[in-house]
Protein backbone atom coordinates (compact mmCIF):
# COMPACT_ATOMS: atom_id res chain seq x y z
CA UNK A 1 0.00 0.00 0.00
CA UNK A 2 1.09 3.63 -0.82
CA UNK A 3 0.67 6.11 1.53
CA UNK A 4 -0.65 9.16 -0.33
CA UNK A 5 -2.10 12.91 0.33
CA UNK A 6 -4.05 15.33 -1.43
CA UNK A 7 -4.20 18.96 -1.15
CA UNK A 8 -7.55 20.57 -1.59
CA UNK A 9 -9.17 18.19 -1.08
CA UNK A 10 -13.05 19.56 -1.13
CA UNK A 11 -13.03 21.30 -4.04
CA UNK A 12 -15.18 19.15 -7.52
CA UNK A 13 -11.13 17.46 -8.61
CA UNK A 14 -10.68 16.85 -4.84
CA UNK A 15 -13.65 15.66 -3.78
CA UNK A 16 -13.23 13.04 -7.18
CA UNK A 17 -9.87 12.22 -5.81
CA UNK A 18 -10.86 11.42 -2.30
CA UNK A 19 -13.95 9.07 -3.81
CA UNK A 20 -11.56 6.94 -6.06
CA UNK A 21 -8.76 6.95 -4.32
CA UNK A 22 -10.42 5.27 -1.30
CA UNK A 23 -11.55 2.53 -3.35
CA UNK A 24 -8.11 2.01 -5.26
CA UNK A 25 -6.78 -1.24 -3.82
CA UNK A 26 -3.15 -0.10 -3.78
CA UNK A 27 -3.64 3.30 -2.16
CA UNK A 28 -3.94 4.13 2.07
CA UNK A 29 -5.44 7.76 1.69
CA UNK A 30 -3.67 9.45 4.99
CA UNK A 31 -4.40 12.74 4.70
CA UNK A 32 -6.49 15.35 3.11
CA UNK A 33 -6.08 19.35 3.45
CA UNK A 34 -8.34 22.07 2.99
CA UNK A 35 -7.70 26.13 3.66
CA UNK A 36 -11.58 26.38 3.53
CA UNK A 37 -13.09 23.53 5.85
CA UNK A 38 -9.97 22.62 8.06
CA UNK A 39 -10.91 20.78 11.09
CA UNK A 40 -14.05 19.39 9.80
CA UNK A 41 -14.52 15.75 8.63
CA UNK A 42 -14.59 15.56 4.92
CA UNK A 43 -18.17 13.95 5.37
CA UNK A 44 -19.55 16.36 7.05
CA UNK A 45 -18.45 18.70 4.07
CA UNK A 46 -19.42 15.94 1.35
CA UNK A 47 -22.39 13.91 3.12
CA UNK A 48 -22.26 11.01 -0.08
CA UNK A 49 -19.04 10.54 1.80
CA UNK A 50 -20.75 9.12 5.10
CA UNK A 51 -19.95 5.93 6.54
CA UNK A 52 -17.36 5.45 3.60
CA UNK A 53 -14.63 8.01 4.65
CA UNK A 54 -13.43 8.91 8.04
CA UNK A 55 -11.03 11.65 7.81
CA UNK A 56 -10.58 15.30 9.02
CA UNK A 57 -9.39 17.84 6.95
CA UNK A 58 -6.11 19.12 8.10
CA UNK A 59 -4.09 22.75 7.53
CA UNK A 60 -1.87 22.33 5.02
CA UNK A 61 1.62 22.08 6.72
CA UNK A 62 4.39 20.88 3.88
CA UNK A 63 6.88 19.61 6.05
CA UNK A 64 4.32 16.85 8.01
CA UNK A 65 2.71 16.19 5.32
CA UNK A 66 5.78 15.06 3.25
CA UNK A 67 6.83 13.20 6.61
CA UNK A 68 3.64 10.79 6.41
CA UNK A 69 3.29 10.29 2.60
CA UNK A 70 5.00 9.37 -0.92
CA UNK A 71 2.94 10.62 -3.03
CA UNK A 72 0.94 13.93 -2.99
CA UNK A 73 -2.20 15.05 -5.31
CA UNK A 74 -2.37 18.86 -5.37
CA UNK A 75 -5.69 19.86 -6.36
CA UNK A 76 -5.50 23.89 -6.36
CA UNK A 77 -5.87 26.41 -8.33
CA UNK A 78 -3.04 27.87 -10.97
CA UNK A 79 -0.64 29.78 -8.96
CA UNK A 80 -0.56 28.52 -5.78
CA UNK A 81 0.45 25.08 -6.56
CA UNK A 82 3.94 26.35 -7.87
CA UNK A 83 4.51 27.56 -4.05
CA UNK A 84 3.90 24.07 -2.80
CA UNK A 85 5.25 21.98 -5.58
CA UNK A 86 8.80 22.67 -5.11
CA UNK A 87 9.08 21.78 -1.38
CA UNK A 88 7.58 18.72 -1.90
CA UNK A 89 9.66 17.71 -4.35
CA UNK A 90 12.76 18.52 -2.73
CA UNK A 91 11.49 16.55 0.79
CA UNK A 92 11.16 13.62 -2.02
CA UNK A 93 7.74 13.55 -2.34
CA UNK A 94 5.81 12.31 -5.58
CA UNK A 95 3.48 14.70 -6.71
CA UNK A 96 0.78 14.75 -9.20
CA UNK A 97 -0.16 18.44 -10.36
CA UNK A 98 -3.50 19.08 -11.17
CA UNK A 99 -2.97 22.68 -11.41
CA UNK A 100 -1.98 23.89 -14.97
CA UNK A 101 1.53 25.26 -13.51
CA UNK A 102 3.74 22.92 -15.07
CA UNK A 103 2.33 22.06 -18.18
CA UNK A 104 4.61 23.66 -20.07
CA UNK A 105 8.41 23.50 -20.88
CA UNK A 106 8.36 26.78 -21.47
CA UNK A 107 8.29 29.50 -18.79
CA UNK A 108 7.65 32.13 -21.41
CA UNK A 109 4.78 30.64 -22.83
CA UNK A 110 3.38 30.04 -19.20
CA UNK A 111 3.60 33.59 -18.76
CA UNK A 112 2.16 34.40 -21.84
CA UNK A 113 -0.81 32.52 -21.37
CA UNK A 114 -1.34 32.55 -17.69
CA UNK A 115 -0.27 35.94 -17.26
CA UNK A 116 1.85 35.61 -14.08
CA UNK A 117 5.57 34.96 -13.51
CA UNK A 118 6.45 31.60 -12.89
CA UNK A 119 8.55 31.27 -9.44
CA UNK A 120 9.68 27.55 -9.78
CA UNK A 121 10.88 27.68 -13.57
CA UNK A 122 13.76 24.99 -12.47
CA UNK A 123 11.09 22.09 -12.44
CA UNK A 124 9.22 22.95 -15.60
CA UNK A 125 11.78 20.56 -18.05
CA UNK A 126 12.00 18.25 -14.86
CA UNK A 127 7.42 17.69 -14.65
CA UNK A 128 6.09 15.30 -17.68
CA UNK A 129 2.94 15.81 -19.42
CA UNK A 130 0.77 13.65 -17.66
CA UNK A 131 -1.64 12.61 -20.86
CA UNK A 132 -1.12 8.67 -20.68
CA UNK A 133 -1.88 7.79 -23.84
CA UNK A 134 1.27 10.10 -25.46
CA UNK A 135 3.63 10.25 -22.72
CA UNK A 136 3.01 6.26 -20.86
CA UNK A 137 7.22 5.72 -20.57
CA UNK A 138 7.98 9.22 -19.47
CA UNK A 139 5.44 9.29 -16.69
CA UNK A 140 6.75 5.97 -15.61
CA UNK A 141 10.20 7.14 -14.79
CA UNK A 142 9.05 10.76 -13.11
CA UNK A 143 8.54 12.04 -9.96
CA UNK A 144 6.74 15.55 -11.23
CA UNK A 145 3.82 14.91 -13.12
CA UNK A 146 1.60 17.85 -14.52
CA UNK A 147 -2.22 16.36 -15.11
CA UNK A 148 -3.24 17.65 -18.34
CA UNK A 149 -6.61 19.76 -18.58
CA UNK A 150 -10.06 18.82 -19.70
CA UNK A 151 -9.94 20.64 -22.68
CA UNK A 152 -6.74 19.10 -24.46
CA UNK A 153 -7.04 15.79 -22.29
CA UNK A 154 -10.27 15.41 -24.84
CA UNK A 155 -9.06 17.52 -28.07
CA UNK A 156 -5.56 15.86 -27.92
CA UNK A 157 -6.83 12.23 -27.92
CA UNK A 158 -9.38 13.87 -30.66
CA UNK A 159 -6.35 14.37 -32.89
CA UNK A 160 -3.34 12.34 -31.56
CA UNK A 161 -3.73 9.48 -34.54
CA UNK A 162 -4.24 11.99 -36.90
CA UNK A 163 -1.65 14.43 -36.28
CA UNK A 164 1.24 11.46 -35.70
CA UNK A 165 0.18 10.19 -39.03
CA UNK A 166 0.55 12.93 -41.22
CA UNK A 167 -3.13 13.03 -42.07
CA UNK A 168 -4.24 16.50 -42.01
CA UNK A 169 -3.03 19.74 -42.51
CA UNK A 170 -1.89 21.32 -39.02
CA UNK A 171 -2.98 24.79 -40.02
CA UNK A 172 -6.64 23.89 -40.74
CA UNK A 173 -7.57 22.97 -36.94
CA UNK A 174 -10.56 24.03 -35.09
CA UNK A 175 -11.97 22.62 -32.14
CA UNK A 176 -15.35 23.64 -30.68
CA UNK A 177 -15.91 22.07 -27.19
CA UNK A 178 -18.24 22.26 -24.87
CA UNK A 179 -18.55 21.60 -21.14
CA UNK A 180 -20.54 20.86 -18.09
CA UNK A 181 -20.33 23.70 -14.98
CA UNK A 182 -18.14 21.46 -12.87
CA UNK A 183 -15.56 22.66 -15.17
CA UNK A 184 -15.72 26.02 -13.48
CA UNK A 185 -15.04 25.02 -10.21
CA UNK A 186 -17.33 24.86 -6.82
CA UNK A 187 -16.24 28.39 -6.23
CA UNK A 188 -20.06 29.81 -6.50
CA UNK A 189 -19.63 32.87 -9.04
CA UNK A 190 -22.83 34.51 -11.50
CA UNK A 191 -21.50 32.12 -14.59
CA UNK A 192 -22.34 29.10 -12.94
CA UNK A 193 -25.73 30.54 -10.59
CA UNK A 194 -28.53 28.19 -11.86
CA UNK A 195 -30.23 31.04 -13.58
CA UNK A 196 -27.38 32.32 -15.94
CA UNK A 197 -26.93 28.55 -16.85
CA UNK A 198 -30.45 26.81 -16.87
CA UNK A 199 -31.80 26.81 -20.52
CA UNK A 200 -28.72 28.26 -21.55
CA UNK A 201 -25.54 27.58 -23.88
CA UNK A 202 -22.78 30.12 -24.61
CA UNK A 203 -19.35 30.46 -26.39
CA UNK A 204 -16.72 31.58 -23.60
CA UNK A 205 -13.12 33.31 -23.99
CA UNK A 206 -13.42 33.17 -27.58
CA UNK A 207 -9.83 33.45 -29.18
CA UNK A 208 -8.24 33.80 -25.59
CA UNK A 209 -8.93 30.76 -23.60
CA UNK A 210 -5.44 29.59 -22.35
CA UNK A 211 -6.08 25.85 -23.42
CA UNK A 212 -5.61 26.67 -26.67
CA UNK A 213 -1.79 26.58 -25.98
CA UNK A 214 -2.08 23.84 -23.77
CA UNK A 215 -3.36 22.13 -26.73
CA UNK A 216 -1.25 23.02 -29.81
CA UNK A 217 1.85 22.55 -27.24
CA UNK A 218 0.42 18.62 -26.77
CA UNK A 219 0.14 17.72 -30.18
CA UNK A 220 3.76 19.03 -30.94
CA UNK A 221 4.57 15.97 -28.61
CA UNK A 222 3.75 14.18 -31.81
CA UNK A 223 5.12 16.21 -35.02
CA UNK A 224 8.32 17.99 -35.62
CA UNK A 225 6.24 21.30 -36.42
CA UNK A 226 4.69 23.78 -35.04
CA UNK A 227 0.57 23.57 -34.29
CA UNK A 228 -1.62 26.94 -34.69
CA UNK A 229 -5.42 26.24 -34.39
CA UNK A 230 -8.31 27.86 -33.23
CA UNK A 231 -10.47 26.69 -30.09
CA UNK A 232 -13.81 27.67 -28.87
CA UNK A 233 -15.10 26.84 -25.43
CA UNK A 234 -19.07 26.28 -24.85
CA UNK A 235 -20.96 26.35 -21.02
CA UNK A 236 -23.44 24.33 -21.47
CA UNK A 237 -25.81 23.48 -18.64
CA UNK A 238 -25.08 19.94 -17.83
CA UNK A 239 -23.08 19.21 -14.71
CA UNK A 240 -20.24 17.24 -16.04
CA UNK A 241 -19.18 15.76 -19.28
CA UNK A 242 -17.26 17.84 -22.11
CA UNK A 243 -17.55 16.81 -25.54
CA UNK A 244 -14.94 18.11 -28.37
CA UNK A 245 -15.86 18.41 -32.13
CA UNK A 246 -12.68 18.65 -34.52
CA UNK A 247 -12.46 20.37 -37.55
CA UNK A 248 -9.36 19.50 -40.06
CA UNK A 249 -8.56 19.57 -43.73
CA UNK A 250 -7.20 16.11 -44.56
CA UNK A 251 -3.68 16.34 -46.11
CA UNK A 252 -3.64 16.63 -49.92
CA UNK A 253 -1.83 13.27 -50.20
CA UNK A 254 -3.90 11.49 -48.01
CA UNK A 255 -5.97 9.05 -49.20
CA UNK A 256 -8.18 7.31 -46.56
CA UNK A 257 -11.89 7.09 -46.08
CA UNK A 258 -13.15 6.76 -42.75
CA UNK A 259 -13.59 3.04 -42.64
CA UNK A 260 -9.64 3.07 -43.12
CA UNK A 261 -9.15 6.15 -40.44
CA UNK A 262 -10.69 4.72 -37.39
CA UNK A 263 -8.91 1.36 -38.22
CA UNK A 264 -5.54 3.35 -37.59
CA UNK A 265 -7.18 4.96 -34.54
CA UNK A 266 -7.97 1.85 -33.53
CA UNK A 267 -4.52 0.23 -33.72
CA UNK A 268 -2.80 3.48 -32.19
CA UNK A 269 -5.06 3.01 -29.19
CA UNK A 270 -4.83 -0.60 -29.04
CA UNK A 271 -2.70 -0.59 -25.74
CA UNK A 272 -4.00 1.91 -24.13
CA UNK A 273 -6.74 0.95 -22.04
CA UNK A 274 -9.61 4.03 -21.80
CA UNK A 275 -9.58 5.50 -25.21
CA UNK A 276 -12.92 3.53 -26.89
CA UNK A 277 -12.84 4.50 -31.02
CA UNK A 278 -16.37 4.16 -32.15
CA UNK A 279 -17.14 1.77 -35.17
CA UNK A 280 -18.13 3.39 -38.35
CA UNK A 281 -21.48 5.96 -38.89
CA UNK A 282 -21.16 6.02 -34.72
CA UNK A 283 -20.97 8.72 -32.96
CA UNK A 284 -19.85 9.03 -28.91
CA UNK A 285 -22.67 10.43 -26.42
CA UNK A 286 -21.37 12.41 -22.82
CA UNK A 287 -24.19 10.25 -21.02
CA UNK A 288 -21.95 6.84 -21.74
CA UNK A 289 -18.91 8.15 -20.04
CA UNK A 290 -20.02 10.45 -17.37
CA UNK A 291 -18.93 9.21 -14.07
CA UNK A 292 -15.93 7.17 -15.77
CA UNK A 293 -12.52 7.35 -16.84
CA UNK A 294 -13.36 6.53 -20.55
CA UNK A 295 -12.61 8.78 -23.53
CA UNK A 296 -15.02 7.63 -26.82
CA UNK A 297 -14.14 9.01 -29.88
CA UNK A 298 -16.22 8.83 -33.02
CA UNK A 299 -14.96 9.87 -36.55
CA UNK A 300 -16.03 10.83 -40.31
CA UNK A 301 -14.35 12.03 -43.53
CA UNK A 302 -16.73 14.25 -45.40
CA UNK A 303 -15.38 13.58 -48.82
CA UNK A 304 -17.01 16.73 -50.58
CA UNK A 305 -15.00 19.09 -48.50
CA UNK A 306 -11.72 16.64 -48.08
CA UNK A 307 -12.40 17.47 -44.15
CA UNK A 308 -11.81 14.66 -40.94
CA UNK A 309 -14.87 15.31 -38.18
CA UNK A 310 -13.62 13.74 -35.06
CA UNK A 311 -15.83 13.99 -31.51
CA UNK A 312 -14.34 13.20 -28.47
CA UNK A 313 -16.44 13.10 -25.21
CA UNK A 314 -14.61 12.47 -21.94
CA UNK A 315 -15.97 13.34 -18.42
CA UNK A 316 -14.46 16.14 -17.29
CA UNK A 317 -13.70 15.91 -13.25
CA UNK A 318 -12.51 12.17 -13.97
CA UNK A 319 -10.39 11.39 -17.29
CA UNK A 320 -10.54 15.45 -17.41
CA UNK A 321 -8.79 15.59 -14.45
CA UNK A 322 -9.12 13.05 -10.86
CA UNK A 323 -9.27 10.03 -12.92
CA UNK A 324 -6.31 10.60 -15.08
CA UNK A 325 -4.12 11.97 -12.25
CA UNK A 326 -4.92 8.48 -10.78
CA UNK A 327 -4.30 6.91 -14.02
CA UNK A 328 -0.73 8.49 -13.88
CA UNK A 329 0.40 7.53 -10.20
CA UNK A 330 -0.92 4.03 -10.95
CA UNK A 331 1.90 4.29 -13.66
CA UNK A 332 4.16 6.29 -11.52
CA UNK A 333 3.70 3.45 -8.86
CA UNK A 334 4.25 0.42 -11.13
CA UNK A 335 1.12 -0.63 -11.34
CA UNK A 336 -1.45 -1.88 -13.89
CA UNK A 337 -2.78 1.37 -15.51
CA UNK A 338 -6.21 0.68 -14.64
CA UNK A 339 -6.28 -0.16 -11.42
CA UNK A 340 -8.90 1.18 -9.34
CA UNK A 341 -10.34 3.18 -12.13
CA UNK A 342 -11.84 0.09 -14.49
CA UNK A 343 -15.71 0.84 -14.17
CA UNK A 344 -18.30 1.52 -16.26
CA UNK A 345 -19.94 5.31 -15.85
CA UNK A 346 -23.52 5.99 -14.23
CA UNK A 347 -26.44 5.46 -16.29
CA UNK A 348 -28.99 6.93 -16.69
Amino acid sequence: MIKVGIIGATGYTGLELVRLLTRHPKVDLEMITSRSFAGKNIAEVYPSLQGIVNLKCEALEVERLANRVEVVFTALPHGVSMSIVPKLCKAGVKVIDLSGDYRYQRQKLYEEWYQQEHTSPQLLEEAIYGLPEINREQIKESSLVANPGCYPTSSILALAPAIKKKLVDLNSIIIDSKSGVTGAGREPSRVTHFTEVDESFKAYKVAQHRHTSEIENGLEFLTEEEVILSFTPHLVPMKRGILSTVYANLDQNSDLNTEEIIKLYQEFYRTHPFVRIQDINKMPDTKYVAGSNYCDIGLKVDLRTKRIIIVSVIDNLIKGASGQAIQNFNLMSGFAEETGLKFAGIFP
